[in-house]
C-alpha cells in the first residue's frame, strides 16, 4: 500500500476528519470555479455555514448533504451502502426448507399406474 495515499483514518481526530472533508469540499467547488456564495444559495445554506464547513467546522450533516449535492458529489455516498447479507445459519435453514426431490403431482400415473405392458 502507498503509505503517501493511505491515511490511518481510524488514527485521526474527529476534528482532523472533519477538516479533512472541509478541503474536500473546498477542493471541489474551486476545481468547479464557483463562489462560496453560489453554492452556498444554492445549497440553501448561508454562505458563513459554507465557510465553517470548508475550514472544518462542525455543521449539519444536512447541510453537507445539500452541498454534496450541489458540487455533483453525491457519489462517494456509495462507501455507506449496505448490502444485504444473509447469515449462515439463516442460509442453512432456507436449503434445509427447499425439496430435494421432485414428487408425484395428483392425477398424474406413473407407468407403473398406466398398466403398460411389457
Amino acid at each position: 500500500m502507498n503509505d503517501g495515499l493511505h491515511k490511518e483514518w481510524a488514527s485521526m481526530s474527529d476534528k482532523a476528519l472533519i477538516q479533512t472533508i472541509g478541503k474536500f469540499i473546498k477542493q471541489h467547488r474551486l476545481n468547479q470555479n464557483r463562489s462560496q456564495s453560489v453554492v452556498a444559495k444554492a445549497a440553501g445554506i448561508s454562505r458563513s455555514t459554507l465557510s465553517l464547513l470548508e475550514r472544518g467546522e462542525k455543521v449539519s450533516i444536512g447541510s453537507l448533504m445539500q452541498v454534496l449535492r450541489i458540487l455533483d458529489l453525491l457519489h462517494i455516498m456509495t462507501v455507506f451502502e449496505v448490502d444485504d447479507e444473509i447469515s449462515p445459519i439463516e442460509y442453512a435453514k432456507l436449503k434445509k426448507k427447499q425439496k430435494q426431490r421432485a414428487s408425484r403431482k395428483n392425477g398424474a400415473l406413473s407407468q407403473r399406474d398406466e398398466g403398460v405392458e411389457w
